[in-house]
């Protein structure tokens, strides 16, 4: 990607595609001057967070190095090549920048942290300073309740931040596992915390003036079959004053580009800056505890059977075939974009449910018994 040459060919509806890289576009103005746009998206490259590490390189103890760090020198190396690249008119930075998200951040702390490996990867790579910049993804409590210093804690580098409901409601459920049971995990998205957390992410953003400067992201349209869906609903992002939003493939992306044909951003976030902060910290901090009166029986081992199904859906491809994001047939076989988020926060309430003791480990297994035959015939058709 860095050097402009890859290409893939695959089969899709019995005819053979191949995908590249797009060179630039030369088209001719109305006052017939030429010029030049870019034929690409610009590209981000995702690091792993800070706290695992791998076996791949031991210290001098003979223990394993945060993957973090690895992560940081290679991508950034492998990047360099795009700032030399004169040769096939494909780069991805007009501006000799290095784009890398960095997830799972803990608070202003770590994004410091970040903030510091990458000064420290530019010195030994001897490229200028704040060449790398960084995208904040705001997904676990710590980094919501403190955004503004998050941003301040790499000011220099902000180049993206955005939300996503599966990994910022797994850390909401892990955070307060002893408080009490949780809502279902459907329900959860129409509660005050959510919508805080939100609105509070773009309001901030902008108050630390990103408009015009960076990304402002909101989650993913999680169903690549349902294109006409997304198409209806997905403009609620661009509504909200974000600039961008994840999507699971490249078609995705195309109509999602519509949307910012319709919605001038801009205008949106200018109101949204007249309109000053919205969502309060205390709502945010509004654990999604159940009150539990309406439950029945069905309605736990339905909220149980739909985790279980999704865990063991992703985990089997994840662990038997090493695809870490892929579209998974959900409980009533529609095919949804997974990654480990969707471990995170399935699991996370199955042990909360467990722990708060709405079903039993008995019950739990059994459920889990039956959603794997459930998975196994989803999975039929596939000899791997």
């Amino acid at each position: 990607l860095m050097k402009g040459n890859l290409s893939t060919n695959f089969s899709k509806n019995k005819n053979t595609l191949e995908r590249k890289l797009n060179k630039d576009i030369e088209i001719v103005s109305r006052n017939g001057e030429k010029k030049i746009l870019k034929g690409r998206a610009l590209m981000l490259i995702r690091n792993v967070g800070h706290l695992m590490t791998n076996p791949a390189v031991l210290d001098n103890n003979d223990n394993e190095v945060p993957e973090g760090l690895l992560d940081a020198i290679f991508t950034t190396l492998i990047a360099v090549y795009d700032l030399n690249n004169t040769e096939n008119g494909i780069k991805n930075s007009k501006h000799s920048s290095i784009y890398i998200v960095k997830p799972k951040m803990h608070g202003p702390e770590e994004v410091s942290f970040s903030n510091e490996i990458f000064t420290k990867v530019e010195e030994i790579l001897n490229l200028p300073k704040y060449t790398v910049k960084l995208g904040i993804m705001d997904e676990e409590r710590r980094t919501s309740v403190n955004l503004f210093e998050c941003i301040r804690a790499a000011k220099n580098r902000v180049a993206f931040i955005n939300t996503g409901f599966l990994d910022r409601t797994g850390d909401e459920i892990h955070t307060s596992m002893e408080a009490g049971a949780f809502m279902k995990k459907g329900d959860m998205k129409s509660t005050k915390w959510i919508k805080s957390y939100e609105d509070r992410n773009v309001d901030i953003g902008l108050e630390c003036g990103l408009k015009g400067k960076a990304q402002i992201g909101k989650g993913m349209w999680a169903m690549p079959d349902l294109m006409k869906d997304m198409f209806n609903t997905k403009i609620d992002h661009p509504n909200a004053g974000a600039n961008c939003a994840w999507v699971p493939s490249p078609t995705a992306a195309t109509i999602h580009a519509m949307h910012y044909h319709k919605i001038n951003v801009k205008e949106k976030q200018d109101d949204l800056i007249k309109q000053g902060r919205r969502g309060s910290l205390s709502d945010l901090l509004t654990i999604p505890i159940s009150n539990k009166e309406n439950w029945n029986k069905e309605d736990i081992y339905t909220e149980v059977k739909n985790n279980a199904q999704s865990i063991l859906g992703y985990v089997v491809r994840w662990v038997d075939q090493g695809i870490g994001c892929s579209k998974v047939p959900d409980i009533n076989d529609i095919g949804l974009m997974e990654d480990r988020a969707t471990c995170r926060i399935s699991s996370q309430i199955l042990s909360n449910w467990l722990k708060h003791q709405i079903i039993s480990k008995e019950e739990l297994i059994k459920i889990m018994q039956e959603m794997a035959i459930k998975v196994d015939k989803q999975n039929s058709n596939d000899p791997n």
